[in-house]
């Protein structure tokens, strides 16, 4: 990921919580505990580089690829 990438939904992210955070002010302590965690794993999954990263059958062919010459003869 590049810096400026980076910088912009870091900006969003701050936006988002400047706007937002008058409304949720008055709300109980769950609700903003909730604001701030939905936003912060917004954040975090934004910053992951998910198209590429491999999925569970790619862990499962790394688990049970040395066990294919004992199947297979």
């Amino acid at each position: 990921m590049n810096i400026s990438l980076f910088i912009t939904i870091t900006l969003a992210v701050i936006a988002i919580w400047w706007l937002d955070w008058p409304k949720i002010k008055k709300k109980t302590g769950k609700e903003k505990t909730l604001f701030i965690m939905l936003l912060l794993l917004g954040w975090v999954l934004s910053m992951l580089n998910l198209p590429d990263t491999p999925g569970p059958t790619t862990l499962l062919q790394f688990v049970f690829k040395p066990l294919e010459p004992l199947v297979e003869k």
